[in-house]
Parts: C-alpha cells; structure tokens; sequence
C-alpha cells in the first residue's frame, strides 16, 4: 500500500492550495482521508471520502474552506484548501481507511503516507 501526498507550500493567509495523494490500486475500495500536524501538536483529523467519493466529512475547523474530492481513475484524492489561515499550517499527511466509508480517528486508517508541509503566513 502506497500513498503519496504532494501540492504543499508557502501560502499568505487569504491563499489557497491544493493537495494531490497518490494511492495504489488496492486502495480504491477504501475511503482516504487527510490529517494535519504541527509542530508539538497532536494529529488532527480534516477530511475525508468514501470509496466512491459519494460521501465526505469534514472537520468543523475547515468546513466551508476545505474540499476533498477523488478521481478513483487516477487514484487520486484531492484537498482544495482556500481562505488559508496561520492555525492551517501543518504537515498535511494522506491515509487510507480500514473502512469505505471514512472515520475521523487516527485509528480508523490503516496506511498513511509521508506528508506535505502547508505553511500560510500572516
């Protein structure tokens, strides 16, 4: 199981930025989801989507800013991020889930990929 998250950068807070994971084939009957962590911080869940990208769920903190979205054709799990904030800045990492439908704990997700750093300046 591979995944392999890329897109991260140096945002000015307003900006945007779109997040790219790749997953292998084997993944595509499972859900994937995206977290986040800063420095001394604890893995935070943002998003997630289900197998077939019919079902998505997001963290309150990035509702209404953030869109994940999937093209299971390229294997690809996408994370629109806009109206980026200086509390965004993190190490965005990709994970696949045990489950179709999604979680929201780090546990729910089986394997995860390298992560991508975000940084948004104030």
């Amino acid at each position: 199981v591979q995944l392999q998250a890329s897109g991260g950068g140096l945002v000015q807070t307003g900006g945007s930025l779109r997040l790219s994971c790749v997953y292998g084939r084997s993944s595509g009957n499972n859900a994937v989801g995206w977290f986040r962590q800063a420095p001394g911080k604890e893995r935070e869940f943002v998003a997630t989507i289900s197998w077939n990208g019919g079902a998505t769920y997001y963290a309150e903190s990035v509702k209404g800013r953030f869109t994940i979205s999937r093209d299971r054709a390229k294997n690809t799990v996408y994370l629109q991020m806009n109206s980026l904030k200086p509390e965004d800045t993190a190490v965005y990492l990709c994970a696949r889930s045990r489950y179709a439908s999604g979680g929201s704990q780090t546990y729910d997700y089986t394997a995860w990929g390298q992560g991508t750093q975000v940084t948004v300046s104030s």
